[in-house]
């Protein structure tokens, strides 16, 4: 999917620490930090590896495949701009890499709905510099 008009939604402000992270979801690749000091890998990307303190840290592209772990299906704007997506699903994945992200899900009806279902990141570009994660339906790892 590719951007048209103007985006009128909150937009994240990327830090030095996380900037790789948005840099990688514009080439279309999910990019998790992986701790050097012990090789724990996190998401979402952080200055201090929260098992062992190092702040040495490298990129690894993740698979973006994983399982829903939780969901809510949001009814309320809590920004104008969001306010013709409603209602939206937004689920929290258990990634197969062992961490978890939050990204809204699409292309699933709410009685389909369960813990535990596969899904995939898939890509859009919201507007130039900008591409965002959400999720689809997808096979079993």
């Amino acid at each position: 999917m590719s951007a048209t008009g103007t985006y009128n939604k909150l937009v994240p402000e990327p830090t030095p620490h996380s900037a790789p992270y948005w840099e990688g979801l514009n080439r279309r690749k999910l990019l998790l930090q992986k701790c050097c000091g012990c090789g724990r890998i996190r998401h979402y990307p952080q200055p201090m590896c929260p098992s062992c303190h190092s702040t040495e840290v490298e990129w690894v592209e993740a698979s973006g495949r994983g399982v829903i772990h939780s969901w809510t299906i949001t009814h309320h704007a809590f920004h104008p701009g969001v306010r013709d997506d409603l209602p939206y699903t937004l689920a929290t994945v258990d990634l197969d890499e062992g961490v978890r992200m939050l990204a809204q899900l699409r292309a699933v009806p709410a009685e389909k709905l369960r813990i535990g279902l596969p899904v995939r990141v898939d890509y859009e570009t919201v507007k130039d510099g900008l591409t965002l994660p959400y999720l689809v339906p997808g096979e079993p790892a």
